[in-house]
């Protein structure tokens, strides 16, 4: 197959060959729930994942943060399984299991060998149905995210990147931290949790991808049998909930927050992220943004790095990122170095992104570009674990499946004249920069995307 295939939410049954030969195939159940496999020959294992369309974003006023507590509940037992039980199945056999949650989804998820795949369905299966949700546990609970809150508040890292989205996007729910904050935290109540878990754990809202070694129909079977087992009507027509809609969330700025947003901390290193809004998930000038990314801040190769570390000795950790979304995405640049220097190297990574959108970027870059992202690519598919996760990513968010081939020919389709022209287009959308450490306001208050521009 080797290209791109459609992911329509009407179509019962599709398979088709993907790179290596492995054989992927989809099945939407008449309750909704989605089952998507990706064998791989010669694979002794498996990684499964249960995936919910619900995540930070999603949440209503008084309710923040509910989704990520609901993660840590699921694993605390079921009527037949205590939280002891549940961590001994997956021990017992060398398995890892861990959850995750994001601003669009939640997902639950292990990897096995292939022979205890059928363990790992039911006992990830009754976690996601069938959550008792003790009182007790819940109270517990409550303690354990209030600390995993604070050793994120102690990392000026995770501070930095949660204040850059409340920057970029303000009072919009992409803005907000995914765990909540302490304030919310201790406010939520168990009848609000049980209220989120109950309006988004349904059949339609159930996407399972497997990869590595799986036999699909034995895995659909499985996962109908554990389902009902754990109660869940599988006879009840519903269709799968719809995905996220592509619009943007408003025209990229207008939904900024505080656009200087600075953390002071008397640490030795100031941390410091500076961007813009970025592009969806699904727009087409993804790749274009993805080679941009590469030639700007990935690897050491990269304009940043050989900038910024290699040649002025500036900083030890600089690089950019762009994560998407349904229907917004981030483009940012992260730099770690002393206090002293925050305005030169804030200056200066700024200056590296609006040079390319000033002057087009060689043919030699392009090339090393591609061949890094085509490489990565081709790596990334020798783990279970990241199949897993496309397959996750297809059917939750994009609609369709874009096998490696297909993938890398975007890739190779971009052209200098379009990374100058998206590089331009996002260096003109407000700047948005968050600072932690021995900063000031100051430091940062006259610098703009188009004062570096014109400088």
């Amino acid at each position: 197959m080797n290209g791109v295939v459609i992911l329509p939410l009407d179509l019962p049954e599709l398979s088709f060959t993907a790179t290596g030969d492995s054989l992927v195939r989809r099945t939407v159940l008449p309750s909704g729930v989605r089952i998507l496999s990706e064998q791989v020959p010669g694979a002794r294992s498996a990684t499964v994942g249960y995936w919910v369309a619900a995540g930070s974003r999603d949440e209503m006023p008084g309710t923040f943060g509910a989704t990520h507590f609901l993660e840590h509940l699921l694993f605390k037992g079921t009527p037949s399984r205590s939280a002891l039980e549940i961590a001994v199945s997956f021990d017992a056999v060398g398995g890892e299991h861990n959850a995750m949650t994001a601003k669009e989804y939640t997902c639950y998820y292990a990897k096995v060998q292939d022979s205890d795949l059928p363990m790992a369905i039911e006992v990830i299966g009754d976690m996601l149905t069938s959550s008792v949700i003790d009182p007790t546990e819940f109270a517990n609970e409550r303690g354990v995210i209030l600390e995993e809150l604070a050793m994120a508040d102690d990392d000026p890292t995770d501070v930095a990147s949660e204040r850059f989205f409340e920057a970029v996007f303000g009072e919009h729910p992409l803005g907000r931290p995914i765990g909540g904050s302490a304030e919310t935290i201790n406010a939520i109540s168990r009848d609000s949790v049980l209220k989120h878990y109950s309006g988004n754990y349904r059949p339609q809202d159930l996407v399972i991808t497997v990869a590595g070694a799986v036999d699909h129909d034995v895995l659909v079977t499985a996962v109908s049998g554990s389902l009902v087992s754990a109660g869940w009507d599988l006879g009840l027509a519903a269709a799968p909930v719809a995905r996220r809609g592509s619009a943007a969330v408003a025209t990229p700025g207008s939904t900024q927050g505080q656009r200087l947003q600075i953390t002071h901390r008397p640490i030795e290193q100031a941390n410091i992220i500076a961007g813009v809004e970025g592009l969806s998930a699904t727009d087409e000038r993804r790749a274009t943004l993805t080679v941009l990314n590469s030639i700007l801040g990935s690897g050491m190769s990269s304009r940043l790095f050989q900038e910024v570390r290699e040649k002025r000795g500036l900083a030890y950790s600089v690089y950019s990122f762009a994560p998407s979304y349904s229907d917004s995405g981030i483009f940012g640049i992260y730099a770690g170095c002393s206090p002293a220097k925050s305005s030169q190297v804030a200056e200066l990574v700024l200056e590296e992104f609006t040079r390319m959108g000033k002057t087009p970027v060689t043919a030699e870059e392009i090339g090393r570009a591609v061949g890094q992202l085509r490489g990565a690519s081709a790596l990334a598919l020798e783990d279970s674990d990241s199949r897993m996760s496309r397959l996750g990513r297809s059917e939750l968010t994009l609609g369709e499946f874009v096998d490696l081939d297909a993938s890398i020919a975007r890739i190779s389709a971009v052209t200098a004249d379009g990374i100058q022209e998206l590089a331009r287009e996002l260096s003109a959308r407000p700047l948005s920069i968050a600072a932690v450490g021995a900063v000031t306001q100051e430091m940062f208050s006259g610098l703009t995307l188009g004062s570096v521009a014109q400088s």
